[in-house]
């Protein structure tokens, strides 16, 4: 069973932070991106961790949002990985710090 979520994150910055995310994943996870879209596979066993099956995440740079959507092996991968983007997220946009993250989960 695959679990998703999506969240608009308010921000003028969206391409410079979806930059900044996949360059900082793309030193030890598959990332492909360009200024306006980007996807990141985070594997079951990243970390140590032992999820069901491999989580993805996609993003696109609008001009007032970073839209970014993910996918995940189970409720519990879904909800750490959403904290992990939260984290680095914020970490990125300091300046604009505390972002929105308005979540909405996916019906499975």
């Amino acid at each position: 069973m695959r679990h998703a979520s999506s969240v608009r994150v308010p921000t003028p910055n969206g391409s410079r932070y979806l930059q900044q995310l996949c360059k900082h994943w793309a030193h030890n996870l598959t990332v492909a991106y360009t200024p306006e879209a980007g996807s990141v596979v985070f594997p079951h066993n990243a970390r140590g961790a032992d999820w069901p099956g491999d989580a993805t995440l996609t993003l696109q740079a609008r001009p007032d949002a970073l839209e970014c959507r993910l996918v995940a092996s189970s409720a519990e991968h879904l909800s750490a990985l959403k904290g992990a983007l939260e984290r680095h997220l914020d970490r990125f946009a300091f300046r604009e710090v505390p972002l929105a993250y308005p979540w909405q989960d996916e019906a499975a």
